[in-house]
C-alpha cells in the first residue's frame, strides 16, 4: 500500500488538533480498510461497528467539552490500535491462537487500560504463534500470516498479526509480545519499528505468559517518533505485576555513541540480507559518523542457547500448567514438541542454567564498557513458507540468532528498517543496549531511520525533548549561565538524566556577574539582601537523585552547589559562587542590568566577551 495511506501517530494528532479529521471519520476509514484488506489472517477478533462508533462519540464530545485541553488528557486522541491475542481486553476472549484455551478477561491488561485512558481507539486483537512460542508467524490454528507484500514470505512471529496490522495501515500502532525477539523479527520483516524496552519497565499484567520472568510487551509502528509516543504512556510502574520495576533511565549521551557489532556475523547463506546490513552499516558509518568496533558474538549465542535448548524452555511449560497435559491434541504440533522440551530439563539443570547465565551477564556487561550500543540484523534471513514447512524447528531457531538472548541479558532493543534487500524485500537492523537506556536507542534509532526516509527527520530532537516519566527521586535545580539549553555544559545535565522542567526567574535579591578566565564562559549568580538586585533568568531541571552527587563533582571551583530562591518562593538547588571571585579586582563584571545570561551573551559586549 501507499506510504501516504498508513496512519502515524503524531500526524492523526495533528490532524485532529486542527479540526481536519475526527474520530468518526478515522474509526469509517479503519473500517472500510479492514473490510478491504488481503490480510484477513491479521484478526482473531474485532471490536463491532457499533462500539466503535460509540467510542468515536465519546471522544468527539470531549473534544468539544475541553477543546485542545483534550490532547493533554488524552495523548493518543482518536489513535487507532491494535493487541496481541494473549493480552487481555475486557469482554473480548483471549485466546493466545488455541480456540480450547480461551477465556474472556473481566478486566483489560494494565497497558491495555493506560492506552484507552490516553484516548487511543482499540480496533481488535490479532493473531500470532500459538501461546506466543515461535518467530515465524505460521503456528497459528487461525491461519499463518503472510509477510506484507509477498504471498510467499513469513510475517515473523510471534506477533505476527500486530505487525501486518500496522504494516497494512489498518491501524497507527499495535503491542507485541518480546521473549525471544517476537516484536523484532516480524518489525524487520514489515519495514516497521519494533520497540522492546527495559524489562519491567512495562506492566505485563494481563498478559498471558510464556517466559513471564523474560516477557516484555513490545510496540509496533512506523517512526521510532511514533512508538516513544507510545511508550510515554505505557512506561508507568504497575506495582501489580510482581516483575514490574522502577528503571532508571541512562541519559543522553553527549559524545558520539560507541557503536559494536558481533563477529563473526552468520545469514546462513542468505546473501540479500548479508548485503542488506552491510549498506546499512555502511550509511550509519558514513552519514552519521559512526564507526562500529568489532566485539565477540560468543557470549551472547551461549546466552541464546539457554532459551530453548536450556532449563529456561520449562518456564514456557510451567505457564501453561496443567492446560498441556489436558489438552495436547489441541496445540499446534510444533509447538508442543518445542514446549515438551522441558520433560528433559530437572530442577538441578534449572540452577546450572542459572549459574550460566549469571557469568554470561558479566561478559557482556565487560564488552558494554567499550561500546555503547550493539548494533545487529534483525534476522539474518527471510524464509518462505515452503522453507519453514520443510524445517520448522530449525528454520525458526535460526530466525532468533539475534534476538534470543537480549531478554536474559536484561536489555532493551530497538528495530529499525534499513536498506531493502536485493530482492525488494525489507531488511532493518536492530539497536541493543543495558537496561535503561532506551531513550539513548529511540534517539539513535531516529537517526539512523532518517537516514532511509525524509518523513521522520525531527524525530530524534523530539524525542531527546522528551523522556520517560520519572519513577525514581529526583533534586530540583536551577542553572542559569553554560547549563542552560543550548549553551556549551548542557549536555552534563543530559548525561545526568536530567529533565528540564522550565524557565523562570529568581527572586529581586540577585546579582548576575560574567566571571573572568573561564572556558566556557560561565556567570556567578549571587544573592544581595543588602543591596540593590533584580530577577536573574533561571532553569529549573530535575535531576535524578542518583546521579546528583557526581554532577555536583564535576562543578569548578570558584563555583557550587548551593539553595537558590526563585520567583515564587520556592527554594532550590543551585550555582552559586565564592564572593573572592566577584570581588572587586578579580575581573568580574556586574552584568545583573541584562537580566539573564543569555540576554549577555546577546548583547555586543557579551558576544565579544
Amino acid at each position: 500500500m501507499s506510504q501516504d495511506a498508513r496512519f502515524r501517530v503524531r500526524a492523526l494528532l495533528d490532524s485532529y488538533a486542527s479540526d481536519s479529521t475526527t474520530p468518526r471519520q478515522v474509526v469509517e476509514t479503519v473500517i472500510a480498510r479492514t473490510e478491504a484488506s488481503r490480510r484477513p489472517e491479521v484478526w482473531l477478533s474485532r471490536v463491532s461497528a457499533a462500539d466503535l462508533a460509540s467510542r468515536a462519540a465519546a471522544l468527539e464530545a470531549a473534544r468539544a467539552q475541553l477543546g485542545a485541553a483534550v490532547f493533554e488528557r488524552m495523548p493518543l486522541f482518536g489513535v487507532p490500535f491494535a493487541v496481541k491475542d494473549n493480552i487481555d481486553v475486557a469482554g473480548i476472549p483471549t485466546t493466545a491462537a488455541c480456540e480450547a484455551f480461551a477465556y474472556t478477561p473481566r478486566t483489560s491488561a494494565f497497558v491495555v487500560d493506560r492506552l484507552l485512558d490516553a484516548g487511543a481507539i482499540l480496533i481488535g486483537k490479532t493473531n500470532l504463534d500459538q501461546f506466543a512460542t515461535g518467530l515465524v508467524g505460521t503456528r497459528s490454528p487461525y491461519g499463518a500470516v503472510r509477510q506484507i507484500e509477498s504471498d510467499a514470505h513469513i510475517s515473523g512471529g510471534s506477533s505476527s498479526g500486530s505487525a501486518v496490522a500496522v504494516a497494512a495501515g489498518l491501524v497507527a500502532f499495535a503491542l507485541g509480545t518480546d521473549t525471544a525477539g517476537s516484536g523484532r523479527v516480524p518489525a524487520g520483516f514489515n519495514e516497521l519499528v519494533g520497540l522492546k524496552p527495559t524489562p519491567g519497565l512495562v506492566s505485563k499484567r494481563g498478559v498471558v505468559p510464556a517466559c513471564r520472568s523474560l516477557d516484555c510487551v513490545s510496540i509496533f509502528a512506523h517512526d521510532v517518533g511514533d512508538a516513544w509516543e507510545v511508550l510515554l504512556q505505557m512506561a508507568k510502574y504497575d506495582d501489580q505485576d510482581d516483575y514490574a520495576r522502577r528503571v532508571p533511565s541512562f541519559g543522553l549521551a553527549h559524545t558520539v555513541p560507541r557503536l559494536g557489532v558481533p563477529e563473526p556475523l552468520t545469514f546462513f547463506g542468505d546473501a540479500h540480507a548479508q548485503q542488506a546490513f552491510a549498506a546499512t552499516l555502511d550509511a550509519i558509518a558514513t552519514r552519521l559518523a559512526l564507526t562500529p568496533a568489532y566485539v565477540p558474538f560468543e557470549p551472547m549465542q551461549r546466552t541464546a542457547a539457554l532459551l530453548y535448548d536450556g532449563p529456561w524452555v520449562a518456564e514456557r511449560r510451567a505457564a501453561l500448567g496443567t492446560f498441556f497435559d489436558t489438552h495436547r491434541a489441541a496445540i499446534d504440533p510444533v509447538v508442543a514438541e518445542v514446549i515438551a522440551n522441558a520433560d528433559s530439563f530437572s530442577a538441578a539443570d534449572a540452577f546450572k542454567g542459572q549459574y550460566t547465565l549469571v557469568a554470561l551477564r558479566r561478559e557482556v556487561e565487560a564488552l558494554f564498557e567499550a561500546i555503547d550500543v550493539l548494533i545487529v540484523p534483525t534476522a539474518p534471513t527471510h524464509p518462505t513458507f515452503d522453507e519453514v514447512r520443510a524445517d520448522p524447528i530449525r528454520t525458526n531457531s535460526q530466525l532468533g540468532l539475534y534476538t534470543n538472548f537480549v531478554n536474559l541479558l536484561d536489555l532493551c532493543a530497538l528495530a529499525v528498517p534499513g536498506v531493502r534487500r536485493a530482492d525488494g524485500l525489507p531488511a532493518g537492523v536492530t539497536l541493543i543496549a543495558p537496561a535503561g537506556a532506551d531513550q539513548r536507542l529511540a534517539v539513535l534509532g531516529a537517526q539512523i531511520q532518517a537516514l532511509f526516509t525524509t518523513r521522520v527527520a525531527a524525530d530524534a530532537a523530539a524525542i531527546a525533548a522528551r523522556p520517560l516519566p520519572f519513577e525514581e527521586p529526583t533534586v530540583t535545580l536551577a542553572v542559569a549561565g553554560a547549563h542552560l539549553r543550548g549553551q556549551p555544559l548542557c549536555w552534563q545535565l543530559l548525561e545526568a538524566g536530567a529533565r528540564f522542567v522550565a524557565t523562570t526567574t529568581t527572586s529581586a535579591q540577585y546579582r548576575l556577574y560574567a566571571l573572568a578566565g573561564t572556558s566556557p564562559a560561565k556567570p556567578a549568580l549571587v544573592r544581595s539582601p543588602h543591596e540593590a538586585g533584580q530577577p536573574i533568568e533561571i532553569e529549573l531541571w530535575e535531576v535524578p537523585l542518583r546521579s546528583f552527587g557526581a554532577f555536583v563533582a564535576r562543578v569548578p571551583a570558584p563555583l557550587g552547589i548551593g539553595s537558590v530562591q526563585t520567583a515564587d518562593g520556592l527554594t532550590v538547588k543551585g550555582f552559586i559562587c565564592e564572593p573572592s571571585a566577584v570581588s572587586p579586582g578579580s575581573g568580574a563584571r556586574d552584568i545583573t542590568e541584562f537580566g539573564g545570561w543569555r540576554a549577555w551573551l546577546a548583547s555586543a559586549t557579551g558576544a565579544q566577551a
